[in-house]
């Protein structure tokens, strides 16, 4: 009776699943991985400069760094980009005004090379897909063209901006485990503590406009700066 049981609850489970959402989920899964490639390991984000400095030295330390970064820094601006994006794009419009406005908020030389060269590549990686995979043409930022290929390809808002988070930190952790240098567990254990703050910030993107555009992370963007001309460097921001 039991087996007969599991039986019909697995048969309705597969009948009422969603192909559409599966491969959308799927393609999210690999366009964000760190197979997908983008160079995303190359970038620091600053991160390497703070370390230089001492901003950043413990586990304590990064993840204030990247709580910053998350709710008043350049992060938290990638999360409006990105919803303003992917609305537009949803309705068949065009990103271009927002990806301009994207382009002028990078704050120093290098964060503007992080954002359009990790944007191409994605977009120039968008072509192994089929023709309604494809999204904006021309240089674009990271979070732009995430956003408008997600859209695109039926992939929900709030998970596609949690997910683009989630790849983004869990990048600048792994540049701060080879820094710092910090252990593997550090890293995993303060992805856990950030899941919640990911959450959270997705879920108030969701609902943002480009009026919400701002930062306060004043020592994210100078260390970006400073990285332009550090003597010994591992990463290209």
């Amino acid at each position: 009776m039991i087996t007969t049981i599991t039986a019909i609850n697995t048969t309705i489970i597969m009948r009422t699943a969603d192909p559409a959402s599966n491969t959308a989920l799927l393609r999210l899964m690999t366009w964000l991985s760190p197979a997908f490639p983008v160079g995303a390991f190359s970038y620091s984000h600053g991160v390497e400069r703070a370390v230089d400095e001492g901003l950043i030295h413990d586990r304590a330390s990064l993840q204030n760094w990247l709580s910053d970064l998350l709710n008043y820094g350049s992060v938290w601006n990638d999360a409006v980009l990105f919803a303003a994006s992917w609305r537009e794009a949803n309705a068949g419009a065009d990103v271009t005004d927002i990806a301009m406005l994207g382009e002028a908020m990078a704050g120093s030389k290098e964060r503007h090379m992080e954002t359009m060269l990790q944007g191409n590549a994605f977009l120039l990686a968008i072509g192994h897909w089929d023709a309604e995979s494809s999204g904006p043409s021309g240089e674009i930022p990271y979070p732009v063209a995430v956003a408008a290929v997600a859209a695109r390809n039926g992939v929900a808002l709030e998970p596609a901006v949690a997910a683009y988070l989630h790849a983004v930190l869990s990048n600048l952790i792994q540049a701060a485990v080879r820094l710092v240098p910090l252990g593997q567990s550090h890293g995993v254990a303060l992805m856990a503590n950030m899941e919640k703050p990911i959450l959270t910030i997705a879920a108030r993107a969701t609902s943002s406009s480009l009026n919400d555009l701002g930062s306060a992370a004043i020592m994210s963007d100078i260390m970006a700066m400073q990285h332009e001309t550090q003597y010994s460097r591992v990463f290209r921001s």
